[in-house]
C-alpha cells in the first residue's frame, strides 16, 4: 500500500520530468532480471557495491544485452569494514558515480517489468540511493523469483516443503549457477530459473 501510494505522489510529481514516462503502463513482451551487490543484509544502511542487469525476451534470456555497473564505495569503507562486509579490495576500486550508474540503469531497464531473487531487498537499497539523486522510487512491476517457484510447488506439490535456498533451486530447475554473488551471474542465473520453470522444468514442481 505505501509503495502504491508513494508511485502514485512519484507520478504527479514526475509527470513533465524527463522520467515521467517510466511511470507509463508497460506494453511490450519483455522483462529484466536485476540484481545488486551490497556492503551489507541491512537496508537503511547497506551501500550499493554494484548493479547488474539481463532482458528476457521470448523465452529467451537475452545474455549479450545486460549492463553490469560497480559503484564508487564511500572512503570511510575500508581496512576493517572490508572484512567484516567480505569484500574485496577490488570490489571497492574504481567504479561510477551512484548518480551516474544509477542514470544508466534507468535507461536499461525503461519500464520493463523487473524480475529479481528476494527482490524486496534489491529495490530498497536500490530506492534509497535513487531517491536523492532522481526524485522517485523505482515504478516498475516487480517479480520475485523465490515467490514464485515457493508457489509453484505449493501448487503441484502441497506436501512438499521445498528448501528455498538459491543453489538449490537452481539445480531443482536444471540451471548452472553463473558467477555467485556477483551482481551480474545472479542476475542471469535468476533470469534461467524463470525461463525454465515457465518452461514446466522443475523436478521438485
Amino acid at each position: 500500500m505505501i509503495r502504491a501510494l508513494r508511485r502514485v505522489a512519484d507520478r504527479r510529481r514526475q509527470a513533465d520530468g524527463q522520467y515521467g514516462w517510466l511511470f507509463n503502463p508497460y506494453t511490450g513482451d519483455e522483462m529484466v532480471s536485476i540484481d545488486c551487490e551490497t556492503t551489507g543484509l541491512d537496508t537503511k544502511t547497506a551501500e550499493l557495491v554494484s548493479v547488474a542487469a539481463v532482458r528476457i525476451k521470448a523465452g529467451r534470456v537475452l545474455t549479450s544485452d545486460s549492463l553490469d555497473l560497480r559503484l564508487q564505495c564511500p572512503q570511510s569503507l575500508s581496512g576493517d569494514s572490508i572484512k567484516i562486509h567480505g569484500l574485496r579490495g577490488v570490489d571497492l576500486d574504481g567504479g561510477e558515480a551512484p548518480a551516474d550508474a544509477l542514470e544508466k540503469l534507468l535507461d536499461f531497464i525503461g519500464n520493463r517489468p523487473l524480475l529479481g531473487w528476494c527482490i524486496d531487498f534489491d529495490l530498497a537499497v536500490i530506492n534509497r540511493h535513487l531517491r536523492p539523486h532522481f526524485g522517485f522510487d523505482l515504478p516498475n512491476a516487480c517479480l520475485d523469483m523465490l515467490h514464485i517457484y515457493r508457489r509453484e510447488v505449493r501448487r503441484t506439490r502441497p506436501d512438499l516443503e521445498p528448501d528455498l535456498r538459491f543453489e538449490t533451486v537452481a539445480k531443482e530447475l536444471g540451471v548452472p549457477v553463473m558467477g555467485r554473488h556477483t551482481a551480474l551471474g545472479d542476475a542471469v542465473t535468476t533470469a534461467l530459473m524463470y525461463v525454465r520453470l515457465k518452461k514446466g522444468v522443475c523436478q521438485a514442481c
